[in-house]
């Protein structure tokens, strides 16, 4: 993708760039090398992922590590070759590196046996509640940055799944990517720090615009 948006890494196989790409869009298996040609390819293949994503996993269903790379492999499957695996090179964004790729599968391990076991299946009382889950969830994967790609885009598809099973709609993540990005990547930041107020904010407002949005006029 667009080498100026993403993020510094150690030059292995998940690193290399599509010949003639300008070193703008990672090696895939369509040949793209238009960075705008691939932004559509990926979403369009994010919005069938999504389809069978909801038959796929019901109301009820606990959501382990596995399955996380299995959201990725349906997604990103047909574009590159290692989707759905965990990365084997070092990221980092600005001063902030991410971890390193050694210690992802213990990370993912211990994801699905904390935050995954305890907020999924997503049966809460409450929208606070389940903003507080989705909050905590999103936080924990997007710092683990499993994935040499997609990492964002994945946890925001878990988190659809999981408002799915409160009983909401698909959630509308528009300010969160655009007008409200600077918000989000403060409420990450606090997550460090297991300070999950900032997101927990974030997705109370994300639940609030799509419910808005979804309102009878």
């Amino acid at each position: 993708m667009k080498k100026s948006r993403r993020y510094k890494t150690a030059h292995l196989i998940e690193d290399q760039y599509e010949p003639g790409s300008n070193n703008q869009v990672l090696k895939n298996k369509l040949g793209i090398t238009n960075p705008d040609e691939m932004d559509k390819s990926e979403k369009k293949e994010q919005l069938h992922a999504m389809d069978e994503l909801t038959d796929l996993f019901n109301r009820d269903y606990r959501f382990t590590a596995s399955d996380i790379c299995k959201i990725h492999k349906m997604w990103l499957g047909n574009i590159y070759e290692w989707a759905g695996q965990c990365r084997q090179v070092k990221m980092s964004k600005g001063d902030f590196s991410f971890a390193f790729p050694e210690q992802i599968p213990k990370l993912m391990t211990e994801f699905e046996k904390g935050p995954l076991r305890e907020f999924t299946p997503c049966h809460f009382k409450s929208h606070d509640e389940s903003a507080k889950a989705m909050a905590i969830v999103h936080t924990e994967l997007v710092l683990i940055h499993p994935f040499r790609e997609g990492n964002g885009r994945v946890a925001r598809m878990l988190s659809i799944l999981m408002a799915l099973q409160a009983g909401l709609p698909p959630l509308d993540f528009s300010d969160m990517i655009g007008d409200g990005r600077e918000e989000y990547i403060k409420a990450v930041q606090a997550g460090m720090d297991r300070d999950y107020k900032p997101m927990k904010k974030v997705f109370a407002d994300v639940i609030r615009k799509t419910l808005r949005v979804r309102e009878p006029r």
